[in-house]
């Protein structure tokens, strides 16, 4: 164990899996209390379970605006404070746009957008209270460069990326870092939603990273000295080209 955040409360949405679960466990080993935000009530005690009690289950349905106005009363009452929070939880579609359904679309904004904007903002007051604070939110490389196979999934990384650095010059002066990790391909359950050429080409040619590495990333991120912001990081597969 680290230490690096010792005496730390982190939390996390869609941490019962994927990128949100890797970062769960990086934080956890660095000392963090980590309370694990997802929907998924079973996975997350048994990961519990798993992960001894600096593990801290909260079920959210991010989905549901009522839901996550329990989130923030839940960590504090779990937990006393919060010092990190994740907005991680995302999903995809990506492929031709014709063969998408706009029903399919509206699911996917509120979950990249609206959840994230709503999460954010609940969680802000407590940390604009106590003078400091770490906010990141998992993006994607969609948000910086378009992706011709996956318009409306880059549309929302792309307001996502407006909303975290404007956000981010609102509030640096309470004392509070917004930054965003930005990662390519990584090995999770969205790129099962690839199209079929895509996903075959991408496991063929080794242009898939492991989630561990993006959570190495937001470590680095969240040890930096309280004087240093790290904004953006974008983490792709060495042959990955967008």
């Amino acid at each position: 164990m680290s230490g690096k955040l010792s005496g730390k409360v982190v939390a996390i949405t869609g941490a019962a899996s994927g990128i949100g679960l890797a970062c769960a466990r990086e934080c956890l080993e660095a000392g963090a209390r980590v309370v694990l935000v997802d929907r998924a009530a079973g996975e997350l005690e048994k990961l519990r379970a798993e992960l001894g009690q600096n593990a801290i289950p909260v079920v959210v349905d991010l989905l549901d605006p009522a839901s996550v106005a329990t989130m923030m009363p839940q960590i504090l009452e779990k937990a006393g404070q919060l010092d990190v929070f994740h907005a991680n939880a995302g999903s995809y579609i990506g492929g031709d746009l014709l063969d998408s359904h706009p029903d399919d679309w509206d699911r996917m904004l509120q979950l990249n957008v609206n959840a994230v904007f709503r999460t954010v903002h609940a969680v802000l007051p407590h940390m604009v209270e106590r003078r400091t604070g770490d906010v990141v939110v998992t993006s994607s490389v969609a948000g910086h460069e378009p992706i011709h196979w996956e318009p409306i999934y880059t549309a929302s990384k792309n307001a996502v990326y407006a909303f975290v650095h404007a956000t981010r010059r609102q509030f640096a002066k309470h004392g509070v870092r917004v930054g965003m990790v930005s990662p390519g391909p990584v090995m999770t359950a969205l790129v099962q939603d690839w199209p079929k050429e895509n996903l075959d080409r991408a496991i063929a040619a080794g242009n898939l990273m492991d989630a561990k590495e993006v959570a190495e990333a937001v470590l680095f991120m969240l040890t930096r000295t309280r004087n240093v912001t790290i904004r953006d990081v974008v983490i792709l597969p060495a042959g990955f080209d967008v």
